[in-house]
């Protein structure tokens, strides 16, 4: 379970470094990698996307679950 939350928070932390640059630079890492729209392209917004879903679980459980994690 660790493994996940560390893979998951990896991802979570490179999906806002990538709207950072778009948001700065008109600059999209995702898409200047693997294309624009490119199903390899949409693989990583929906993995970012469930990782970030991932990472908010713990804020709505109780302090018993935060403790553990």
């Amino acid at each position: 379970m660790r493994i996940l939350n560390i893979v998951t928070l990896i991802l979570v932390i490179v999906g806002g470094l990538n709207w950072g640059l778009v948001g700065l630079f008109d600059f999209n890492l995702v898409a200047a990698l693997f294309g624009e729209m490119s199903m390899l392209s949409r693989i990583v917004y929906v993995l970012v996307g469930l990782s970030a879903l991932w990472q908010l679980v713990p804020l709505f459980r109780g302090d018993e679950a935060r403790a553990r994690s």
